[in-house]
């Protein structure tokens, strides 16, 4: 299990004219919490990194999710669960999420069922890797996530998903069959031994052998995959993969996350394939980190420079939406990679 992320003295940065609450003051509770600001471009970059205000803004911006939206999203809350653990799982925000999201499964579900099929397979991954980095061991309700979610796949190994045009999260099947592999890969105690599970693999790797990768954001959730489980890349296809998210990394040393796929815009407008942003940065060094690329390699020590030089006032990374120029959720999943890339290279092998 990883270790918290704390960042050394940068951990304990106030910056004294924040806009928002800081973890050292009164902890952040869906009572407490000051709803973030919209995702904006032109929100002023940070004085300083803090790591204080990255997290205070994933705690506002998932309570709020789930107060004014009251349910669980992949560019918000979902990826809240993956992040907020490698800070700290004591925190009363990542509670109350961590809460909200085992309600969703035992109360909702048998009371009214899923409101989709990714919904379940989004929940097994969630709480899947929120065990991993909190206690270690597989809990009850994600268990019972894992089971449901072989209950929806297909005859042919994948998942019928959400394609709402918002990639790179609810646009296709295979983001949703990659997802998850990820899930049964990261559940803790071997839940990847079992016999659903490894009845489930099996689907899922026929399921991608015959629908490939079509842009380098499938190849690199199959990498993230391939660092937990047998048999979905090889040697030359791992080596090809680190090669060509490396080859995307632009001058400044971040990543954009319109390049790492070939999505059309709803709003028809041309997607920005050059400017750094927190998804495509965050994702691709927490990728880069797993797969085994040292923290101190040049390229990974320009891209945490990137994240630290572009964070914003309010504690965010700014993404641009890869669908329309309006709310800009992708900014709330940019954070929390960028947050969980950061703590993949606090190690410097």
């Amino acid at each position: 299990m990883e270790t918290p992320f704390r960042l050394g003295v940068l951990a304990a940065i106030l910056v004294v004219a924040s806009p928002v609450r800081l973890l050292a003051d009164e902890p952040t509770t869906s009572k407490t919490f000051e709803a973030p600001a919209e995702n904006k471009k032109d929100e002023p970059l940070a004085k300083q990194f803090s790591l204080d205000k990255a997290t205070n803004f994933l705690d506002c911006a998932s309570l709020e999710w789930l107060k004014k939206r009251q349910c669980f999203s992949c560019h918000t809350n979902y990826a809240y669960m993956y992040a907020r653990p490698l800070v700290s799982a004591k925190d009363p925000a990542h509670q109350e999420v961590r809460a909200a999201l085992e309600e969703l499964v035992t109360k909702r579900w048998p009371d009214k069922g899923p409101r989709w099929d990714a919904e379940i397979v989004a929940s097994a991954a969630a709480l899947a890797f929120n065990d991993a980095h909190t206690t270690g061991k597989l809990h009850s309700v994600t268990r019972t996530a894992l089971e449901r979610m072989w209950t929806k796949q297909r005859p042919d190994g994948g998942w019928t998903w959400l394609k709402c045009n918002w990639p790179p999260m609810e646009n296709d099947d295979h983001y949703g069959a990659t997802l998850a592999a990820l899930a049964v890969g990261v559940a803790p105690e071997g839940y990847a031994k079992t016999q659903p599970a490894q009845k489930g693999i099996d689907g899922i790797r026929g399921y991608l052998k015959k629908n490939p990768p079509q842009n380098t954001h499938h190849k690199a959730m199959i990498l993230w995959v391939a660092t937990y489980l047998d048999g979905f890349m090889t040697s030359e296809e791992k080596q090809a993969a680190l090669k060509e998210i490396l080859s995307l990394q632009r001058p400044d040393g971040g990543w954009s996350s319109a390049s790492l796929g070939n999505w059309n815009r709803a709003d028809k407008k041309e997607q920005d394939l050059v400017t750094s942003d927190g998804y495509g940065t965050g994702f691709s060094i927490y990728v880069l980190r797993r797969a085994g690329v040292a923290a101190n390699n040049p390229d990974m020590e320009k891209g945490v420079a990137w994240l630290k030089a572009n964070q914003r006032e309010s504690g965010r990374w700014f993404t641009r939406s890869l669908n329309q120029d309006n709310k800009h959720f992708l900014t709330h999943a940019g954070s929390a990679f960028a947050v969980m890339a950061l703590a993949s290279c606090e190690k410097k092998e």
